[in-house]
């Protein structure tokens, strides 16, 4: 098993992303620690990995309350041993499909304000329990909206560019401590949507704008890649498993494009 006897903080470990990364860590020998904000959904997660054997745990946190993650990091760190991967699949609402002249200020702002503080808060609270065993591996999801020119998403797409330079930043602060920093930058991920994701609330107000079907957009973000082919939550999971394994060791400040070519390295 890639992640045996590891210890796995999902950050939204809930969520259609999230439970996906858990779920994989947990088939790799991880011991799961779950956090997000809304009980049912972490528990059905957990609930997945003790059916086929692995361990899991829920804990109801705000990931962008400070003080929360911090204490809730301690606590798994004291009852583990430690803590190995950190990945935050945190789904915040933002709005897209408005174009600047009628883009407020604070709609602009709030996914660019809110991912990187949850982002900071996360890597912060577990970067001690990593340094002092000298390793360890935080990762954070981006989207081609990092890259890609386009329009009705400039607050989302300002976000992610931070999140892949914030991504190289600590990967050079955190490498005398032995802790690698990865990004994966994901395409739009059609079975998210259908789950009942975040990114159903943020796509279906553009869709009906275009006077299109959810589908339609998906088949159209599609059709924008070189593949024509939009990625899996099962391959966004096994990349976060291969990022969080021994065989990544060499790999940090990376960003790792699962964009099916809608932009190129």
């Amino acid at each position: 098993m890639m992640l045996q006897n590891k210890v796995a903080i999902v950050y939204g470990g809930g969520g259609a992303i999230g439970g996906a990364v858990a779920r994989a860590f947990a088939k790799e020998g991880a011991e799961l620690f779950l956090a997000g904000r809304t009980k049912e959904k972490l528990d059905a997660v957990a609930d997945d990995i003790r059916s086929v054997g692995g361990r899991a745990e829920v804990s109801v946190i705000d990931a962008l309350n400070e003080r929360e993650v911090a204490l809730h990091s301690a606590r798994v760190a004291a009852k583990a041993g430690g803590i190995d991967i950190a990945f935050n699949g945190l789904g915040i609402n933002h709005v897209q499909g408005v174009l600047l002249t009628d883009l407020s200020t604070a709609d602009f702002l709030h996914p660019i304000t809110a991912y990187a503080t949850a982002y900071f808060i996360t890597a912060r609270a577990v970067t001690p329990h990593m340094a002092s065993r000298g390793s360890g591996v935080i990762m954070m999801p981006s989207t081609p909206g990092a890259r890609m020119p386009g329009t009705g998403f400039l607050g989302y797409g300002v976000s992610c560019a931070a999140t892949e330079g914030m991504t190289r930043l600590l990967a050079a602060e955190l490498a005398p401590a032995g802790i690698r920093v990865v990004c994966i930058r994901s395409h739009a991920i059609p079975e998210a949507a259908t789950m009942g994701s975040h990114s159903r609330d943020v796509f279906e107000p553009v869709a009906r704008s275009a006077g299109i079907s959810l589908e339609k957009l998906m088949e159209g973000a599609a059709a924008g890649t070189l593949l024509r082919q939009l990625p899996t939550l099962d391959q966004v999971a096994n990349a976060a498993v291969f990022a969080a394994s021994a065989h990544a060791a060499s790999m940090t400040g990376a960003v790792i494009n699962l964009t099916g070519g809608a932009v190129v390295d």
